[in-house]
């Protein structure tokens, strides 16, 4: 298969080239996809187009315009390089499908009333919709709410990419309405919804108003996963995000979240001075004890190393229970139930990394065996360290 991909340098073209040559070069095996060249067209090529369109089995238009000089520009560039792409593949005869990408501004309806980019792209789409009923040819056409992913140029057209940015490299942002909803779509269930369609799994709807309304023999197509968010709710994010290097602290992101795509988002704006930061390491003669990372709601995980021969530990908690899992080295496990003379023992190993619990109300410790290496635990706790709750009580093994 061969896939011209038009607007190849843009925000998505850049997303789904690589998502195709990952599938090209099999380093993506979860698509049965079989590709054989893509065709990247960006504005420069225009040489190419002829040889593009003569020899392609599947074309993504993803060029267009949006932040012209002048508002004529809009038509120009939304709705004159359609009609030319589909003329072109029209003059070769070449009856394969075509992806449109268009935008929600299209329905002209509310705050989109009288747009003049709305107004290209509702032609652009109309021209897709004629081509493929007079030459019995598959459209699909995707009118995208607002877009927010890795790659996407800030202070452009995208509001979660300027906010990013801004926050990331200590910039002043302006809101002015927290309140203020948009619907966000990701970057990477939008290719998804790409490489879908080439697997004739695409997803169909009408439109109620601005709202995409599942519908197997619907006109358009959509991406069926986005989010309504406020933009007071997208900087209170960003902030905790900002801030845990400092506190440590993972906000709450659950799988296919908000929450979670904005993260991913947001650290991909990281300058390269802020991709590292330091851990405060609590050293003594015995080794060093460090917090690595705290969670809202499950805890926290930490590394301890101890120097040759040196024991740690020496405590029990009533509620807390820990994992202590050695890395590197070779130590010993001690727990005793308090109150009694039971001791359970667990020789540990780098070379066979196993997890052991420290069970409440035993008592544990934890000895290097080794004369010359350093022995490394990770450690988790079931709850962050309160210092004013600590349940933490000294007493020997």
């Amino acid at each position: 298969m061969k896939i011209l991909v038009t607007g190849a340098k843009g925000f998505v073209g850049q997303n789904l080239v690589v998502s195709l040559e990952n599938i090209k070069n099999r380093k993506d095996r979860t698509r049965s996809l079989v590709i054989d060249d893509i065709y990247e067209y960006d504005l420069g090529d225009e040489d190419k187009l002829e040889k593009y369109c003569k020899d392609c089995d599947f074309v993504f238009n993803l060029a267009g315009v949006n932040r012209p000089k002048n508002q004529s520009e809009f038509m120009k560039g939304n709705f004159d390089f359609v009609s030319t792409l589909l003329n072109t593949l029209k003059n070769y005869n070449n009856k394969c499908g075509v992806m449109l990408s268009s935008s929600i501004q299209a329905i002209l309806l509310g705050r989109y009333a009288g747009s003049e980019y709305g107004r290209s792209k509702l032609a652009g789409e109309e021209i897709f919709f004629e081509y493929g009923k007079e030459n019995d040819v598959n459209v699909y056409v995707y009118r995208f709410p607002n877009l927010f992913g890795k790659w996407c140029k800030p202070n452009y057209n995208s509001v979660v990419a300027t906010f990013c940015h801004n926050i990331a490299n200590d910039l002043e942002i302006t809101v002015n309405d927290v309140g203020a909803e948009l619907e966000l779509l990701y970057i990477d269930d939008l290719i998804n919804e790409m490489l879908d369609i080439l697997e004739n799994k695409e997803h169909h709807c009408d439109f109620d108003g601005m709202n995409a309304v599942a519908d197997d023999n619907g006109r358009y197509c959509y991406v069926p996963t986005t989010y309504h968010v406020t933009l007071g709710k997208v900087v209170e994010l960003l902030n905790k995000f900002k801030e845990q290097p400092g506190t440590l602290v993972i906000s709450e992101i659950p799988d296919n979240s908000f929450a979670k795509k904005l993260y991913s988002t947001y650290l991909s704006y990281l300058p390269r001075e802020k991709t590292i930061f330091p851990l405060k390491m609590s050293i003594d003669e015995r080794g060093s004890f460090t917090e690595l990372l705290k969670t809202e709601n499950c805890g926290q995980f930490s590394v301890n190393i101890s120097k040759p021969g040196i024991t740690k530990g020496q405590h029990w908690h009533h509620s807390k229970w820990e994992f202590f899992i050695v890395v590197s080295g070779h130590g010993l496990i001690q727990e005793r139930k308090i109150g009694t003379d039971e001791v359970i023992e667990f020789e540990v190993s780098g070379d066979k990394i196993e997890a052991v619990h420290m069970l409440p109300g035993y008592t544990h410790n934890i000895i290097n065996l080794s004369e010359t290496e350093d022995l490394v635990t990770v450690m988790w706790a079931n709850e962050k360290f309160d210092a004013n709750h600590p349940d933490t009580y000294y007493e020997e093994v």
